[in-house]
């Protein structure tokens, strides 16, 4: 009980360091954000602005929530359903023949779309879950609010 608190403790820590990390690096960087989401030609034009705009923040406000474990189970659902988004995006990039830059940690990541950033989108999506079922750990908000 206390090996899996402490596990779903820095699980839930780095996930939400991770998300904070590569969401700042896009803030301000919209543009750019734009370009590499819409070389994955999946989402109509229309949706490329907005979710360029949105997704940074959105990716820092999941992160904070997750360091701090507050609403733990829901912030790692939202992290879970992130991380299998992007796998299933870069999936379908690579057997499409795509080599496209992911954008992943702002404009200046090189990373392109191959089965190794896959497999760790969905190892982080596994993570995630990992939180959602057993969080929220030590050192959680969710601790000081819930009896």
């Amino acid at each position: 009980m206390i090996a899996r608190s402490v596990a779903t403790t820095i699980i839930r820590i780095a996930l939400g360091l991770l998300l904070v990390v590569s969401g700042a690096l896009k803030i301000g960087h919209a543009i750019e954000l734009a370009s590499a989401i819409a070389a994955f030609r999946l989402l109509p034009a229309a949706a490329i602005a907005p979710i360029a705009i949105a997704l940074p923040f959105f990716e820092v406000f999941v992160g904070l929530y997750l360091v701090v474990g507050m609403l733990t189970k829901w912030a790692a659902l939202l992290a879970m359903l992130q991380f299998v988004l992007y796998g299933t995006a870069v999936a379908s990039a690579v057997l499409r023949g795509l080599a496209v830059n992911c954008g992943c940690f702002g404009p200046s990541d090189r990373a392109t779309t191959d089965w190794p950033h896959v497999a760790f989108d969905f190892g982080l999506a596994l993570c995630a879950a990992f939180v959602a079922i057993y969080g929220p750990g030590f050192f959680a908000l969710d601790r000081r609010i819930s009896p």
